[in-house]
């Protein structure tokens, strides 16, 4: 759903009380803000599609869903650190912080048996705060991401972490795992300082260069020195590096057309400089150093290998006749532990090979700590994932901070940080896909489908509609308080029972009780399911911890609004607070106001502080309830999820209680085993067409939450 071409006239007149924001978007209705949502601005769009099909291998109990908005206010959590090295195409590497929207960087690409590296094109940045996790491999690569975010393994994609309600069952890292890609150990790249500028011109003028004095033979000239200093490169990346930092170091060249292109070699563009001065300063700046340093090593092994190296076929080789300059290379690659071998074929010109060992890791490592000018010489693509490389999961530490972190989204779906194979954020990208930024906007631009009833219409009057059944709220809440203004969900409500569709409802708004009528409606052509959320009974503590949602007394009224006009409603009782909400009064009482109400079903879960939730509820904690933060540290570690313990515990002492009052165990049986008891089901009542004899199918709650439910 682009916006480009999808103007379909001017502003309507429609929401006259709400100002037009400063912005030049293409193709839409209009765009709006409002005080009631402030920081946040609405887009109303002219949908193509209603429908949105769930992926085959989803384990929801339904295959299509209906979304009338787009954006969220939670950001996404797959994310890296912003100091995380991204492969570039060239083969050079880039801070995460500084790749933008539409560089060409590196990713892969199944092709027949094998995966290879590829170009692909970064479609989306966004930044965003997570909790932090330092993932360390064998060879003392590094990366801090968040627990969300997934590498690629020898065993397939797995995410950093998991282990809780949700999460336990999710592929994630352990320390039987080796990461795909070719690692960077502990290298960084150079800075590219005087000492490495240095260094640059050493390796690139003793390698390439002609600097030199002549007696002058011309009469009348007899006896007076010519100084000359030439240099001549095909690669005119190497060649601007060469001038620029000789203009550094105040030496003025200029550029003259060395030789023109043959069938057999390349156009040459070459430096000169003729002055006593410039080849003064040309020699002491390439003087062999009495104490080479890191910088001017990684220097100079650039420059000689710009000026006389070369890399094909997995092999990397500077070659050179000159027995000090093959001395230096080899000191330079013994300091930085790159192993290599020194071959002397016997030529004639006497010209010797270095040879680095140790396959694409080796190779990885030099260009990234010496990073050659010449691109050509560095890329990988069409190369396949494979090396030798020591990768395998040494550790996985909860850093314990929430911290600053980005991420992108590539064509390929994946790209290259630090040396491995990480995988992108899915979501984000539907907003840059929209013209808007993944990052801030992707919580607070919000596009609303305002023809989204009549698209619905229309798809569900086609004949290869089954009537499958249809969730809404599963990816954001239906009744969220904009619905209030654009009352999308009675023409949704209608058409779906309009088309014999079957549907189901998920909300923490009570304004879903607008709709009633029209879901009793509904409900008379088709099977209707409807679910709330509600966690917390005292009122106080309800509008402490979840400020600004419905009360607790008003989900109560709704649940037994939609029951007295026969509509089922299953309840979430989520998240059980561990020495808030989780004591038998509590509980009881909660449970004993769902079952007044009429309540069909009770799923209660307990808390799980994922991402940037748990400092956040920290210091909620530390300001409303002090007293329990040290119990909380204990109970949940550096986890994100209560102890197998308190879970057991909790599932003990709901289990009579959830009895007494009519709502069965916390648990169910299904077919291929009992449910653990922090798993859960879907309450009964909130899946259309559900009887005393269905099982209610295995709970996914989706990502966390920033605000409890």
């Amino acid at each position: 759903m682009r916006w480009d071409g999808q103007r379909i006239g001017a502003d309507d007149g429609a929401l006259p009380d709400l100002t037009m924001p400063d912005l030049a978007l293409h193709g839409l209705l209009r765009s709006v803000r409002t005080p009631d949502f402030a920081g946040v601005t609405f887009h109303e769009v002219a949908a193509k599609s209603a429908l949105n099909k769930v992926p085959a291998a989803s384990s929801m109990p339904f295959r299509w869903t209906i979304n009338p908005m787009r954006g969220c206010l939670h950001a996404c959590a797959y994310c890296l650190s912003g100091d995380t090295g991204i492969l570039l195409a060239d083969g050079r590497t880039r801070r995460l912080d500084d790749v933008r929207v539409g560089d060409r960087v590196v990713g892969t690409r199944l092709e027949g048996r094998y995966r290879r590296y590829v170009t692909t094109e970064v479609l989306a940045h966004w930044r965003t705060e997570k909790r932090a996790y330092r993932v360390t491999l064998a060879d003392s690569t590094t990366l801090v991401a968040s627990g969300d975010h997934r590498f690629l393994t020898e065993r397939g994609w797995k995410h950093v972490t998991g282990g809780g309600a949700r999460d336990a069952r999710r592929p994630h890292l352990t320390s039987n795992n080796s990461l795909l890609g070719f690692g960077q150990g502990d290298a960084t790249a150079p800075k590219e300082d005087a000492e490495y500028r240095r260094g640059y011109l050493t390796g690139m003028i003793r390698g390439d260069a002609h600097v030199g004095r002549y007696a002058d033979s011309r009469p009348g000239r007899e006896g007076q020195v010519l100084y000359r200093f030439r240099l001549a490169l095909a690669d005119e990346e190497a060649l601007d590096r060469s001038r620029t930092y000789l203009a550094d170091e105040g030496i003025s060249t200029t550029t003259f057309r060395f030789s023109p292109v043959s069938e057999k070699r390349r156009e040459m563009t070459g430096l000169r400089a003729s002055s006593r001065r410039a080849i003064e300063a040309v020699e002491a700046l390439t003087a062999w150093p009495l104490d080479a340093t890191d910088q001017w090593s990684r220097g100079f092994l650039a420059g000689i290998f710009d000026a006389e190296g070369s890399c094909s076929r997995g092999v990397l080789r500077i070659s050179n006749s000159d027995p000090t300059i093959i001395g230096a290379i080899t000191a330079a690659l013994a300091r930085f532990d790159l192993r290599h071998v020194v071959e002397d074929h016997g030529r004639a010109n006497r010209v010797t090979n270095v040879r680095l060992l140790g396959g694409l890791p080796a190779r990885m490592r030099f260009f990234l700590l010496t990073d050659p000018a010449i691109t050509r010489k560095r890329s990988l693509v069409g190369g396949a994932v494979k090396s030798a490389a020591a990768l395998e999961v040494v550790g996985i530490d909860d850093l314990g901070v929430v911290m600053p972190m980005v991420d992108i989204t590539t064509g390929t779906g994946d790209f290259v940080a630090n040396g491995v194979i990480s995988h992108n954020c899915f979501a984000r990208p539907t907003h840059e896909y929209l013209d808007l930024d993944a990052g801030r906007d992707f919580e607070t631009q919000i596009v609303v489908k305002t023809n989204v009833v009549e698209v619905l219409r229309a798809e569900l009057a086609r004949p290869s509609w089954r009537r499958e059944h249809v969730a809404l709220g599963t990816n954001t809440d239906p009744y969220q308080r904009a619905e209030g203004r654009y009352r999308l969900m009675p023409g949704i409500i209608d058409a779906l029972a309009s088309s014999g569709t079957p549907f189901s409802i998920l909300t923490k708004g009570t304004l879903l009780r607008r709709d009633i009528p029209a879901l009793v409606e509904a409900q008379r052509r088709v099977p209707v399911g409807v679910a709330i959320s509600l966690a917390v009974l005292d009122h106080d503590l309800q509008q402490s911890v979840e400020p600004g949602t419905p009360t607790a007394r008003a989900r109560l009224d709704l649940v037994r609004a939609l029951r007295d006009v026969g509509l089922p409603c299953g309840v979430l009782v989520a998240p059980v607070m561990p020495w808030l909400t989780d004591s038998v009064e509590h509980l009881d009482g909660l449970l004993a106001e769902l079952a007044a109400a009429g309540a069909t079903g009770v799923t209660a879960l307990p808390l799980h502080l994922r991402g940037s939730v748990k400092p956040w509820f920290l210091r909620w904690l530390a300001s409303e309830r002090p007293d329990l933060v040290g119990r909380y540290r204990r109970l949940y570690g550096t986890g994100a999820y209560a102890p197998r313990e308190y879970k057991d515990w909790l599932h003990a002492r709901l289990t009579p209680l959830l009895a007494a009052h009519g709502f069965g165990t916390p648990a169910a049986r299904q077919a291929d085993g009992a449910v653990r008891p922090e798993e859960g089901t879907y309450p009964r009542g909130s899946m259309a067409g559900w009887d005393a004899d269905l099982t209610p199918p295995t709970l996914d709650l989706g990502p966390a939450q920033p605000v409890l439910f």
